[in-house]
Parts: C-alpha cells; sequence; structure tokens
C-alpha cells in the first residue's frame, strides 16, 4: 500500500525536520511522538480510521476538537497536558503548511484553534527549613546515603530539572574555583551553574570514593543505580519519596507530597527571597523568556501579603456607630447627581 500523505509529512517531522532544522532536544522528540501516537489511537479506536488510512483530508479542525474533548473526558488528561499535545499538533502543521502551500487554507483552521485556559496552579515549594530537614535524612554511613545525600543537594543546589539532573555527566562536573555544573537543558542549550561550597564538598568526596576522577570515565553518568545504570526519572522520582516520608514521622514542616520539580521551585523561590534579581534567576533556571520566570514573583508577593494579613494589628475599633442611621448624611448622598 502506498503510504499515505500524512504517514510521509510526520516521518519527515519526526526525523528530519524537529531534530536537524529545529535542533529541539530527545524529550521534545519523544513528546510529540507520544502526542501522535494518541492521535492514532483515538483514530483506530473512536474514528475506526485505521493508521494506513489517515490523510492530511481527515484531520479537520473538528476533527482535532473531538480529539482535545477526548483526551480530557475519556483520557483524563489535565488542561496543561491537553495545551502540550495542541502545541504538538500545531507545530506540525506549520511545518506542513510550508510543504503542502496548496492545503494552507485548510491547515490554517488547525493551527487557529486556540489553547485551552487554565487555572493558575500555585507554585509548589518547600520553606529552607523544610529543605534543611530533608537533607538531613540520607544516612552519611553508607554508601547510597551519600549519594542519595549528594544527588538531593545538586537536584536542590542548581535548581536542575529532572532530565538535566539525571543527563549530567562526571566531565560536566567542574570542582575547581569557581566550581560549576554544565546542564544542558531544553533545546540542547547548555548554562553553566555555580555551586556552593556544601555542594562542592560533597561532590569531591561522591566523585573520590566513587573512582570517577579516572580519565576514561569522564563520560559516565554521575549518578547512577544499583546495576550501573544511568538513573531514570522514576528512580529520583523513588529517592526523594523515602526521605518525604522519614522526615514526616517527626515533623511535618515537609509536605506529604514532594515532587522532583519542587525542588527547582525551591530553590527558585529562596533566590527570591534573599533579593536576587529576576534576570539572574531567568539564566539560572535557564527559562528562554522572563515571563516564565515571573510565576515566582506572584507567588512570592501572595505569600507576603499572606504574611502581612497574619501579623497586621487590629488597629480599627469594631464599635463604631452605624452610619447607616445618620438619616441627614443619607440624604446628602441620596441628593448627590
Amino acid at each position: 500500500m502506498k503510504p499515505t500523505d500524512f504517514a510521509q509529512h510526520l516521518t519527515e517531522f519526526l526525523s528530519v525536520y524537529l531534530p536537524s532544522q529545529k535542533n529541539v532536544s530527545k524529550n521534545t522528540i519523544r513528546s510529540y511522538r507520544d502526542t501522535f501516537k494518541l492521535l492514532i489511537k483515538y483514530c483506530q479506536e473512536t474514528k475506526r480510521i485505521p493508521a494506513e488510512r489517515i490523510t492530511m483530508e481527515v484531520l479537520s479542525r473538528e476533527f482535532f476538537t473531538g480529539f482535545l474533548e477526548w483526551l480530557e473526558n475519556d483520557r483524563k488528561c489535565s488542561i496543561s497536558t491537553r495545551n502540550q499535545r495542541l502545541a504538538a499538533i500545531h507545530s506540525f502543521f506549520r511545518y506542513v503548511q510550508a510543504e503542502e502551500p496548496s492545503g494552507l487554507f485548510h491547515f490554517q483552521k488547525v493551527i487557529a484553534i486556540p489553547s485551552k485556559k487554565a487555572k493558575k496552579t500555585v507554585v509548589e515549594h518547600l520553606t529552607p527549613e523544610a529543605m534543611k530537614l530533608l537533607l538531613e535524612q540520607p544516612d552519611r554511613n553508607c554508601l547510597k546515603g551519600r549519594r542519595d545525600l549528594t544527588l538531593m543537594s545538586v537536584l536542590y543546589d542548581t535548581g536542575a530539572r529532572v532530565q538535566e539532573l539525571i543527563d549530567i555527566k562526571v566531565r560536566d562536573v567542574i570542582l575547581e574555583a569557581p566550581s560549576v555544573i554544565v546542564l544542558t537543558g531544553k533545546g540542547n542549550k547548555t548554562r553553566r551553574v555555580p555551586l556552593m561550597k556544601n555542594t562542592v564538598s560533597l561532590l569531591e568526596r561522591y566523585i573520590f570514593e566513587n573512582k570517577l576522577n579516572k580519565p576514561w570515565k569522564s563520560e559516565y553518568p554521575l549518578f547512577t543505580n544499583n546495576q550501573h545504570n544511568k538513573l531514570t526519572k522514576e528512580g529520583v522520582a523513588y529517592i526523594i519519596s523515602k526521605y518525604v516520608a522519614s522526615a514526616r514521622k517527626t515533623s511535618t514542616l515537609v509536605p506529604p507530597k514532594v515532587n522532583v520539580h519542587m525542588f527547582r521551585h525551591s530553590k527558585a523561590m529562596h533566590l527570591l527571597q534573599a533579593g536576587v534579581n529576576l534576570i539572574y534567576i531567568r539564566d539560572f533556571l535557564g527559562h528562554v523568556d522572563l515571563k516564565t520566570t515571573e510565576i515566582y514573583a506572584r507567588a512570592d508577593t501572595e505569600t507576603k501579603r499572606k504574611a502581612i494579613e497574619n501579623a497586621y494589628p487590629d488597629l480599627i475599633d469594631n464599635n463604631l456607630p452605624d452610619w447607616s442611621k445618620d438619616q441627614a448624611l443619607l440624604s446628602w448622598l441620596s441628593e448627590l447627581k
């Protein structure tokens, strides 16, 4: 059977356009791939269209409206996930319209599908006291405990995304002053993040006792599991959840659920509260747009407002006369034009 126009465009989009021309990261390509796997699943299960019969003509604005509703209602995806899937579809159709100008009007109707507005989420983060308590949990007397302490310290100190953390290689750690770690973020962009002296000390000991200071080990992953393989996102999440449970046995400072990204949020909030300029925080976190970093400033304003409300003395006497009983005042107000 001859490949459909959809199959041809999708193959070129995922295997040539995104990696070679747009230079996007492998994670972004995987995310886009997963979107189209869901799309094919929707075609097969809901529309009864086999994969080999999907054409660009089938993929209309009305089709995608149904697909997005299916994601929310049947797959129980969040609005954020729905919008991520739509972003992948938009990117694909922008690519196709350049390859096939004859379908421009059809493609632009799909590109015009708007993202769905979602409620603004609270930036979940830990207080400095809660973070300190969490970092006190690993057993420093055993190798695994020291690894976990070093891992969590690096995760917090650098504000790294979890993928950036597990992608760190030994060569990315530069402990000579000024000590930095080179992180590779979205779009394969790298940034050099400074390290605090306590984290430097932990890394020095960790690298030495794991014999990672050999020249031929420079390409090894910095953090590995029991099988000496690179850690996974799930592995990092498991490590953190273990110490969250441990910390909550003695204190409620640490919330019941702490995800990996909360380390990044916490670092950003603590930098902001220490008076660090948003521009520097943006560069530290590897954000492209300052608007992304501004969520921390908005969250911190809310924190300050609540603190002021709690501390504000009750200066106004509640036992004041009821102004509504002053008929002369009411009459005067009523006569105002």
